[in-house]
């Protein structure tokens, strides 16, 4: 959510499955594919790509200025925040060079009951601090693209390669028209059908 907040993870991950001493052979390969069938069917998209060439993130980014409190505006919409209003993500930096994630919502509507997810982020080696990979369950991490981004950070369009999620954040949670429209027409440039486009009301 809001950004990480992408996030679908990666099941080509390099860790592995510790073999608990209660376990026979077959019951263990039984527990694996029910976990990655799992990850995987969580990570199903959410629906079609609304952009078939996602470009490279054109900016770079100082992370000390993208940090901080963040209102969703518009999303795909997506399995992880579906139903979801009132969207924010927070992010800090943290003593290891990784980023916390803080992603919120209301479930059902803005009074909704509150729900939260954390993860961490780790910036992608030479992308200008542009690429993030986010990660809120274990060692799955998902792609954050941030594509483009206000020159004061009042505004950021965040993607992924697939072109199946798209954020717009911004730092007030009702911008003004204006702001609004302008948003719309750079993610359209960027290549993104914004009639799916899904407003997130705070």
């Amino acid at each position: 959510m809001a950004g990480g907040a992408a996030s679908c993870f990666d099941p080509r991950w390099d860790g592995t499955f510790g073999r608990p001493k209660y376990f026979d052979g077959m019951k263990l390969n039984i527990a694996i594919v029910t976990m990655v069938g799992t990850v995987l069917a969580a990570c199903s998209p959410a629906g079609p790509s609304g952009n078939s060439s996602v470009p490279q993130p054109a900016k770079p980014v100082e992370l000390k200025k993208y940090m901080g409190h963040w209102f969703e505006l518009a999303r795909y919409e997506n399995q992880f925040e579906r139903g979801c209003e009132a969207v924010t993500a927070d992010y800090s930096l943290r003593d290891d060079g990784m980023v916390r994630v803080l992603n919120a919502c209301r479930e059902g509507g803005i009074i909704g009951k509150r729900k939260e997810s954390e993860g961490k982020a780790k910036i992608v080696a030479d992308s200008g601090n542009a690429k993030l990979k986010v990660s809120f369950f274990g060692p799955f991490y998902g792609d954050y693209w941030i594509l483009d981004h206000a020159n004061d950070y009042s505004w950021s369009i965040v993607g992924e390669p697939s072109g199946r999620y798209l954020w717009i954040l911004t730092r007030t949670p009702t911008p003004s028209e204006k702001t609004s429209d302008m948003l719309v027409e750079k993610a359209k440039t960027l290549g993104y059908d914004v009639d799916m486009l899904r407003w997130t009301h705070h």
